[in-house]
């Protein structure tokens, strides 16, 4: 069996530092350090282009082969690549100096192949509870992604759990157990209510009762007010006669 050559990575040592490494990178250079257990940290730049090549090229547990100003390369890890928030083009990047029988604590993606019977069949929807796992393991024996098959999601009571995962046997997994990774849940129903003809008509029946009382009111109280205006005269001319008969017993 041919082992691949690991992948190789130029840098050269920089002087320049905080605002100034702007100019570097309009030159198409991208900015860097070099750290490692027991080591000085170096600033370092390394070809912008190559770079980026060299991200879509490999995982995050890849190893690397750094060589600064033509040094003798080490093996090194991308820890961390700071991006711009807007064009997502990296603007600073973390390389970690391993050392080869030293074990080394990283993340690894988790990724979900298979079809479930639980989503083709009952319309369910796969939940993916975690993205990653921790673990341990030699530098050259680093997975880039584990692997699991969701087909076991066969009803909604079925789960997967970290206890689950295939792992190989260099590798040590730092989760717990009992940790949840998949699971389906069913659809989401929606209630709908539908009004019965039945009951459109009561409705209907009920507003034009209401129309026709609302009427008869108007009307009792228009011939109230009618009769009130009826005695309002009459009592100013019961009141004339009063003031007729006073004045026929003063004269």
């Amino acid at each position: 069996m041919t082992i691949a050559a690991r992948p190789t990575l130029a840098a050269k040592e920089r002087q320049v530092t905080g605002k100034a490494v702007a100019g570097l990178r309009r030159a198409g250079q991208l900015p860097g350090v070099v750290y490692g257990r027991g080591l000085e940290s170096a600033n370092v730049t390394v070809d912008a282009h190559e770079f980026s090549v060299l991200r879509r090229r490999v995982g995050p547990n890849v190893l690397v082969d750094l060589s600064v100003d033509g040094a003798k390369a080490q093996p090194v890890l991308v820890q961390e690549v700071q991006v711009h928030p807007v064009n997502r083009r990296p603007l600073h990047v973390d390389l970690f100096v391993v050392r080869m029988t030293e074990e080394l604590i990283v993340e690894v993606p988790l990724v979900a192949v298979g079809t479930s019977v639980a989503v083709t069949e009952q319309s369910g929807t796969v939940i993916h509870a975690i993205d990653n796992v921790r673990i341990r393991a030699l530098p050259d024996h680093l997975p880039q992604s584990i692997e699991y098959s969701i087909e076991g999601l066969v009803d909604f009571e079925s789960t997967i759990h970290v206890r689950d995962l295939v792992i190989p046997s260099d590798v040590t997994l730092l989760n717990d157990p009992d940790e949840l990774v998949a699971r389906v849940i069913p659809p989401r129903v929606e209630e709908v209510v539908e009004v019965a003809p039945a009951v459109a008509a009561e409705g209907e029946a009920a507003e034009g009762a209401e129309g026709a009382e609302g009427g008869e009111a108007g009307e009792g109280a228009e011939g109230k007010s009618e009769g009130g205006e009826g005695r309002e005269g009459r009592g100013g001319r019961d009141s004339g006669g009063d003031d007729g008969k006073d004045r026929k017993g003063k004269g």
